[in-house]
């Protein structure tokens, strides 16, 4: 509606700090409002009974006013009306990590997955880790060729959640050599920002679409928005893809990048440090 703000959308690359300096997770709490935020954790992703519960008792230890989950074994469990009012209820929803394609192919196309980008838009803030950040953007990472160099069969795209066609998320970026397969998803679809999440860090997106990174790792910001010349229309499978003009850009936390003017920023980095 008019004058309403987008909310936040927060991706984070898998294996966060949870115990010792859960920074990320404590600033998305804050973000979702604090003592007063109602936040709800989709474990969906994940097969392992006590995904959804361990997000409860994380959020709530930081400080979350209230905190529940919502899991769906099926299809049919996203078109119930009392699982869609809880969602109304939300002030920061959270998807875990596990399998993105159980995500979008128990959500995908549901009025849950509607009722979220709805939300979303309305200014209610959206995280997710691992398999739950990769789903956030309209064109999701199926499955890949670890490497460094990008061929044309080195990555499988599928619908996400649609928040944004702006970027395409991979997450345990540097931990699993996946550069190759997001410049390969650029030269597929070049008007998107490619985010490579390492573990531990978390791209925070405001509703400007300015990045910040949070977290103890890096964001590899690629920007494709000025390529020259890209091979991928006539390599076959296995060829590696000649891509021209690409930016890289290495991010830590405190620095941004803006997705619309595709500007980087050292940010808080490049404020001078006191002597004393």
């Amino acid at each position: 509606m008019e004058g309403e703000q987008r909310g936040w959308i927060v991706p984070i690359g898998g294996a966060e700090e949870k115990e010792n300096d859960p920074r990320i997770l404590e600033r998305f709490v804050q973000l979702c409002g604090g003592g007063d935020a109602n936040i709800v954790v989709i474990p969906t992703a994940s097969q392992l009974a006590d995904t959804g519960p361990r997000y409860e008792k994380l959020f709530t230890g930081l400080g979350a006013g209230e905190v529940g989950v919502l899991d769906f074994d099926m299809r049919r469990d996203a078109v119930e009306k009392n699982r869609l009012e809880r969602l109304d209820q939300a002030t920061g929803i959270f998807f875990t990590g596990g399998n993105q394609l159980r995500l979008s192919t128990m959500l995908g196309g549901t009025p849950v997955a509607q009722r979220i980008r709805a939300l979303n838009a309305r200014g209610v803030h959206v995280g997710g880790t691992s398999a739950g950040a990769s789903i956030l953007s309209e064109h999701m990472i199926a499955f890949g060729k670890e490497g460094l160099s990008p061929t044309a069969g080195s990555v499988r795209l599928a619908p996400g959640l649609g928040l944004t066609n702006r970027f395409i998320i991979d997450q345990h970026f540097s931990q699993r050599d996946r550069l190759g397969r997001l410049m390969a998803a650029l030269a597929y679809n070049p008007y998107a920002v490619g985010i490579g999440l390492d573990e531990d860090t978390a791209a925070f997106i405001r509703p400007d679409n300015t990045l910040e990174v949070e977290g103890s790792g890096a964001v590899t910001v690629l920007d494709a928005g000025n390529l020259q010349f890209s091979s991928m229309a006539e390599a076959g499978e296995h060829d590696t893809v000649c891509m021209l003009g690409m930016t890289i850009h290495v991010l830590i936390a405190g620095a941004t990048f803006n997705m619309q003017t595709r500007h980087a920023s050292a940010g808080t980095l490049a404020i001078p440090k006191q002597t004393v």
